[in-house]
């Protein structure tokens, strides 16, 4: 399935959108590593090492397969098993609903993952590829057999290991550091606190009372002399 989705713009490697939080089933360290490494294929393509219009990057036992288009670029983080072909046909749908976008709205965001109202149009889309055996679907990777062709592949590491070579910091891009910090001020976090915080307040209460018990019984015992 479609794990995980991020629209940049090639200008800079900004990313501006990505799926929402709340289609998101895995845990979110999961996601916050696979959207640095996205990140990184981002700016990659917008710094120009990376030169293909489309490609798929394997990594651990997912795929990153990307689309470029005019002036931005689209990501896509999908289970190993998952047909490329229908990964893509969903790739072309996103840049479809991005060339209904006016140029300077793409131009105007400052800070990442800004383009929020494109982020439901990202969920819309992976809404309807999650199965594979709709009939839409179906009829997608049954047609144009002819005119598929052969799409680049690249392992993950070979990409990691050229930035190494070229000097590139991979650690220090704001992108990737804003991904980082995604962890700490994440709905996760809220989830665990909602859970844990009452607890730990029964807790408590029941120390200062047993404590309270305890001091109550030594003032008994004292004031009886």
């Amino acid at each position: 399935m479609v794990k995980l989705t991020l629209v940049g713009r090639l200008r800079d490697g900004m990313p501006l959108s990505q799926t929402p939080a709340h289609l998101i089933e895995d845990n979110e360290v999961f996601l916050a590593s696979y959207r640095q490494k996205a990140e990184l294929v981002l700016r990659e393509i917008s710094t120009g090492a990376l030169t293909m219009p489309k490609m798929t990057i394997l990594v651990d036992h997912h795929c990153f397969h990307y689309l470029i288009g005019d002036g931005t670029c689209c990501i896509a983080l999908c289970d190993a098993w998952y047909p490329r072909k229908l990964a893509f046909h969903y790739l072309q749908d996103l840049h479809e609903e991005l060339e209904k976008v006016d140029n300077r709205i793409i131009e105007s965001f400052l800070e990442p993952y800004s383009f929020k109202r494109f982020d439901y149009v990202v969920g819309n889309f992976r809404n309807q590829y999650l199965d594979t055996r709709t009939q839409a679907n179906l009829y997608k990777l049954n047609s144009d057999r002819r005119n598929d062709v052969d799409i680049p592949t690249e392992e993950f590491s070979n990409i990691l290991r050229n930035c190494q070579t070229s000097g590139t910091d991979v650690g220090t891009s704001s992108t990737i550091t804003h991904a980082q910090a995604t962890i700490w001020s994440s709905h996760l976090l809220e989830v665990i606190a909602l859970k844990w915080t009452p607890i730990t307040v029964l807790v408590m209460v029941a120390v200062i009372l047993l404590w309270t018990g305890v001091v109550l019984n030594e003032y008994d015992t004292l004031t009886a002399w």
